[in-house]
Formats: C-alpha cells, structure tokens, sequence
C-alpha cells in the first residue's frame, strides 16, 4: 500500500526485530491515516527539496515492539505519528536545521548527533496535525538540549 507518492506502508512498518520475535506490527486504520499525514508533511519535502531518495530507518510500531526495542510507552511510533530517518549523502544537523525553519512538525529530535560526524545519529520527527508544537530539541543518549 503507497501512502505517498515515494514511501509505502510496508517500508514504514518494516522491523527485524519484530520479524526476529514473532510481533504483528500491523497499524490499525488510525495509525495508518497518521502515517500518510507523516509522509505528505514531514517524508515527502524532505525528499523533494533534497532531491534524493531515502528510507526510514522507523516508522509505526506497534506496542510490543516498541516495548522490546526499550522505548517509552508514550512514543508517538506508537500511534504512526512519528518517524526516523537519514538522507544519504546529507549531514544530519543541515536535515533538521531546513526543517526547523520549512516544515510545521510536532516534535523534532537530531538523536546521538555528534559535531565530529555530520552523518552520526538520525532525525526523529513527528506531526500530530493543527496541534503541532514544532519544538526542536537534540538528544545525545544522556542529555536534551535546545536545536535551534
């Protein structure tokens, strides 16, 4: 099933780990217009303005498997709000200083982010719609700090 023109529900619901311990990460219908919201606001500017494309490392995850892969029980994974990825060849602070200022997204995150290697961690992003806080934030493994 495409959710949008460059990123299907398979690719945004794909997990070894899930996969490795027998867990349904199927989303239910919810989840699944919250995911197509995900790609038209957050995936599919971030692929045309780059004009390359990628693959989500994490989209939807289902309870369980968001439990085994140790994250809160509040992520918005949970619900298909919420996405990680990279762009190949793109440092991942330039990723998410042009989103900070051309997309409207709920939370923002440049997680394990390391100066010393622009393509070091990943960027979290989540849009929940007209309630979007568009907060920025970086989060090293220990410590959050503002991204601005």
């Amino acid at each position: 099933m495409k959710l949008s023109d460059h990123f299907s529900l398979r690719e945004l619901t794909k997990s070894q780990t899930a996969i490795r311990n027998g867990i349904d990460n199927t989303p239910d219908k919810e989840s699944i217009r919250n995911l197509k919201e995900v790609c038209a606001k957050i995936l599919e500017p971030v692929r045309t303005h780059y004009d390359r494309p990628f693959t989500p490392s994490s989209g939807y995850r289902c309870l369980s498997l968001n439990q085994v892969l140790g994250s809160s029980d509040r992520s918005q994974h949970i619900t298909g709000e919420a996405v990680d990825f990279e762009v190949p060849g793109i440092s991942n602070m330039d990723v998410a200083r042009w989103m900070i200022k051309e997309l409207s997204y709920d939370q923002l995150i440049l997680e394990f982010y390391k100066e010393t290697d622009p393509h070091s961690g990943w960027v979290h992003c989540s849009y929940v719609g007209i309630k979007n806080r568009n907060k920025a934030r970086r989060y090293d493994g220990r410590t959050w700090s503002s991204l601005s």
